[in-house]
């Protein structure tokens, strides 16, 4: 990994980790992604991801501007020569679901803003029940980052 590449993801991971008490992030996996050669996970398994930090207005089309503001990585299979996978447990998971139109006078189809439905999910496998009028686009998931000694492991050691 390249050195300036590593401290960026390093204190967006600790930007991300010190948002909440249980240093939890939200990471948005691409239907793509899974499709193409991710591996299925469900709650409680330990997953290893290249992160890669995201512009949280490039999601807002897709979950609605507030939960895009809480997206802090977006998971990546390409490309990953100059990042290092993150060991992290998955927390929960939703796939979102949403409406795609051509507007008009337009000649490729666009998310239709408002129109997401988020669904909790035991499993994310790319395997999704269809919704009426609307696309899977993906995962919004939330992980923590598993560190070297986990906090159980610390507290009992302690």
């Amino acid at each position: 990994m390249h050195p300036s590449a590593h401290a960026t993801l390093t204190k967006s991971l600790v930007r991300a980790g010190s948002s909440s008490n249980n240093d939890s992030m939200t990471i948005w996996v691409d239907d793509w992604q899974i499709h193409c050669c991710g591996q299925e996970f469900t709650p409680g398994d330990v997953v290893s991801w290249t992160l890669l930090e995201v512009d949280p207005k490039d999601y807002a089309d897709i979950v609605g501007g507030e939960r895009a503001a809480e997206i802090d990585f977006r998971e990546e299979h390409h490309d990953q020569e100059e990042h290092t996978p993150i060991r992290l447990q998955v927390l929960t998971i939703a796939e979102a679901h949403l409406r795609f139109e051509v507007p008009p006078g337009g000649t490729a189809y666009h998310p239709v803003p408002g129109t997401t439905v988020l669904v909790p999910a035991e499993e994310a496998s790319g395997r999704v029940v269809a919704r009426p009028g609307a696309r899977f686009t993906g995962y919004l998931v939330t992980a923590r980052r598993i560190t070297e000694m986990s906090e159980d492991a610390a507290a009992r050691d302690a």
